[in-house]
């Protein structure tokens, strides 16, 4: 197989016109191409006057492949070499070991185990995907929050409410086995080869319900409802867990856990740190969505060919560097989508972004985020990270006025520093509702005037992104764990052997991706790998 990279082909390409494209470049004749897989695909849109796509192709051709080879000097053209996740010979452990928490990290560790015959126990504080949709809805609907089961906890973990996104910067192989997982439960085969993959949330749904299954059927438990209390441990070494499972109180015996809880499990890192788990505190970031019109942001990336059905619904990404030190940047960008209340803690307000499939949603949003250090937190606790982030959340409930409804701010009027009185052409889709209120109202002066630096910054970058109309809801809090867990070569906890921190909430992982090959990794330590 023949790989060519940085294959320009025109938005209206077909079968027929890619393998014209690719005997072009390789020099041969158009017969001798048997067949063509896109390994990855990306829309070039940096002339606005010719947007086109980006390809990478694996190409089977028929004939001498070597000959064809040894004719193209293109550095562009390669022999394939192909990386295939081999999962590990199956083993039986003395114990078997338990998966705490069924976010990516969780279950992608449980999967693995179930796969060697490890017949892993997969324990969720809160509830499954179904069953957890209906309290994530009932609170959208009416305030109502359940701090057991919402956008935070319950199976498929908080990735399972956003826009399902895939991409990563990990350099891993096992990435590829983590995707072609998803796509085996249902996700779209597209997501093996678009270089912005996302799933979307209402396809997640049914695609963590199957991989589930599988882990069932594989000789696996998955125990919802189950809050994990105490990790037991003797001599330095896990002897068990406690959990309150269905009200009732409990223990598992087992020499191996893994600990994938997720960033937003607060009392959990309150007991694990009593417990001796070495944690220390992490930086991240913080600050607001910010919610513009789709049509807007596809003419601004897109120009004359705003609206082309190849394209779909535009996104963006941006970064600036401040006088100040401070770092602000977009996260979680979701075209075609709604900004969703998020908290998992009553009196607090939290949001995130979220896109389905199709984003077909009349808005589009992202988190723009100023980066936090650890001298803001006001403590050297190992948790005054999470502390700064109750701060926060408190605040802007107040600043809401109660119910979970979340403040809002036109930029303009955030740009001047007034309050804001009537929506303009941008509408929020915030549920339960909005109030309007100052972001100086919950956001410290520091990170209020960063926004304003970065808004401005960013407009110059992306001209029409300092829209007047466009609105600031708050606050974004959650982007990552404000803790890390300690963690040596073996991936097991500080002084605890048996004991895998894991994924997001561990301080180990930044999204779905990350986070999934992070629990792969745990698993395979536990196998001996």
């Amino acid at each position: 197989m023949i790989k060519i990279t940085d294959l320009r082909v025109p938005l209206t390409y077909d079968l027929k016109v890619l393998e014209e494209i690719v005997a072009k470049r390789l020099r041969i004749g158009h017969s001798r191409v048997a067949h063509i897989r896109i390994a990855k695909r990306s829309v070039n849109a940096l002339d606005k006057e010719d947007i086109y796509f980006n390809m990478t192709v694996v190409v089977c051709v028929t004939g001498d492949e070597k000959e064809v080879l040894s004719q193209n000097k293109d550095k562009c053209i390669s022999k394939e070499i192909k990386l295939i996740y081999t999962v590990p010979q199956e083993k039986k452990l003395k114990e078997r070991p338990v998966v705490v928490g069924c976010g990516p990290a969780g279950m992608f560790a449980a999967l693995i185990l179930a796969q060697t015959g490890a017949r892993p126990i997969l324990l969720e504080r809160g509830l499954d995907v179904d069953s957890r949709r209906q309290k994530v809805l009932k609170f959208w609907r009416t305030g109502i929050l359940d701090t057991g089961s919402n956008v935070q906890f319950g199976e498929g973990g908080a990735g399972a409410f956003s826009d399902g996104k895939l991409k990563t910067g990990k350099k891993d192989f096992r990435k590829m086995k983590v995707l072609n997982e998803l796509v085996e439960a249902g996700a779209p085969p597209e997501i093996l080869y678009l270089s912005k993959p996302h799933i979307g949330t209402d396809r997640l749904n049914d695609t963590v319900k199957e991989i589930r299954k599988k882990i069932i059927s594989l000789g696996g438990e998955v125990h919802f409802n189950a809050t994990v209390t105490e990790i037991m441990h003797k001599d330095g070494q896990v002897k068990g867990v406690r959990l309150v499972e269905e009200g009732k109180e409990t223990e598992l015996s087992t020499d191996h856990v893994i600990l994938a809880i997720g960033h937003s499990a607060r009392d959990t890192f309150e007991r694990l740190l009593h417990s001796g788990v070495t944690m220390e505190q992490k930086p991240f970031a913080v600050g607001v969505r910010i919610e513009h019109t789709q049509e807007l942001i596809n003419k601004i990336q897109y120009a004359n060919f705003a609206g082309h059905p190849a394209l779909g619904a535009a996104d963006y990404r941006m970064v600036v560097h401040l006088q100040n030190g401070r770092g602000v940047y977009t996260f979680c960008m979701c075209p075609g989508g709604t900004v969703v209340a998020a908290t998992s803690e009553e009196n607090g307000l939290v949001t995130n972004g979220m896109s389905e499939f199709a984003r077909d949603g009349k808005n589009a949003n992202t988190a723009l985020l100023v980066t936090i250090d650890k001298k803001d937190f006001g403590s050297d606790h190992p948790l005054a990270g999470i502390a700064y982030q109750r701060r926060l959340e408190e605040a802007a409930f107040r600043a809401g006025g109660g119910g979970y409804k979340a403040p809002v701010q036109r930029v303009e009027d955030f740009l001047h520093k007034r309050k804001s009185t009537a929506f303009g052409d941008v509408l929020p889709t915030y549920l339960p509702g909005t109030e309007f209120a100052e972001v100086d109202e919950y956001l410290p002066d520091m990170i209020s005037n960063s926004l304003r630096e970065a808004i401005l910054e960013m407009g110059l970058w992306m001209p029409g992104f300092a829209y007047p109309d466009a609105l600031l809801t708050g606050a974004e809090t959650r982007s990552s764990s404000p803790v890390r867990m300690t963690r040596g070569d073996t991936l097991e906890a500080i002084g605890i052997k048996g004991l895998y921190p894991c994924g997001e909430g561990a301080g180990y992982a930044g999204g779905i991706i990350s986070a999934a090959v992070d629990g792969v990794l745990c698993a395979e330590k536990i196998l001996g790998l």
